[in-house]
């Protein structure tokens, strides 16, 4: 079976039909997508029903380090969500179609609202490890996209990306943190491959194209969310300053011990978001 004919439509409404005969009952239409380190929020899930995803049709087990490989159905700022803790990424061998599946999956179960999540390195010069940057735009250097291939039955062929991240969510986001105290950076997110992290010189051209920080998610699921309508707020953890900014070298340990340093604080936004959340 070709790649153009997997992960598509048809598939995800299997994977619903799967998650829904799970957890017994309807699912809500805010759906999260927890990036690496940042699955404490699920910690704050009420009533929670968890499958793993190598039990959902068409999901593999997640094989990085601080993703649980979990979707989780309950009550977060008392409305009903759908986490994903954990995500596929094109640099664990995987196709951008499949890196993008659960979104399919999350808006086939009900999810008209998606808010994504990511540890990401610091571009711009002016911040520092623990800031949460709020995605206003993106750079897609991946230079893959999951709606290459016929058409699925739902999606725009040619999804406007004039306004990836909702611009509505955007001001909820900045009016919560207001209120929290927490300082919210703006910038924008360059999408690469990875696994290795970028050379001083990589860096250097981001800065010149305008990024603000840098991973190795995220852009396949923003990109089919816009496909199918859906509405999308996306938060990244500046975990480390990219190198040639910072003199250290890279660990991924180094992510994680920032992404435990700043949990309450992701958490605690994230959750006050979706209480502030219509319907």
């Amino acid at each position: 079976m070709s790649v153009t004919e997997t992960f598509g439509t048809r598939d995800a409404l299997a994977a619903a039909d799967f998650v829904r005969s799970r957890l017994g009952g309807e699912t809500g239409r805010i759906a999260v997508v927890l990036g690496s380190g940042l699955g404490g929020l699920a910690e704050r899930i009420e009533r929670p029903k968890k499958i793993s995803f190598p039990e959902i049709p068409g999901f593999l087990e997640s094989t990085v380090v601080g993703h649980a490989g979990a979707l989780i159905s309950g009550r977060l700022g008392g409305k009903d969500v759908i986490a994903l803790s954990g995500r596929y990424h094109v640099y664990e061998g995987h196709s951008a179609r499949l890196a993008a599946f659960p979104i399919r999956v999350v808006h086939a179960l009900g999810a008209r609202t998606l808010i994504v999540s990511n540890a990401a390195g610091g571009v711009n010069r002016g911040w520092e490890p623990g800031d949460l940057m709020l995605i206003r735009d993106h750079i897609n250097l991946t230079f893959r996209n999951p709606l290459i291939g016929p058409v699925e039955e739902g999606d725009l062929r040619f999804p406007d990306m004039s306004e990836p991240y909702d611009s509505n969510l955007a001001a909820l986001a900045r009016r919560v943190a207001s209120e929290q105290g927490v300082t919210l950076r703006e910038g924008v997110y360059a999408g690469l491959l990875g696994p290795s992290y970028e050379t001083p010189a990589e860096v250097g051209m981001l800065q010149h194209l305008g990024a603000d920080a840098v991973g190795m998610s995220t852009v396949p699921e923003v990109i089919v969310a816009r496909a199918r309508g859906m509405s999308v707020l996306g938060i990244s953890c500046i975990t480390n300053m990219a190198c040639g900014i910072s003199k250290a070298p890279l660990t991924h340990e180094e992510v994680l011990e920032t992404t435990r340093r700043v949990a309450d604080k992701f958490a605690g936004l994230v959750e006050a978001v979706v209480l502030g959340l219509n319907g």
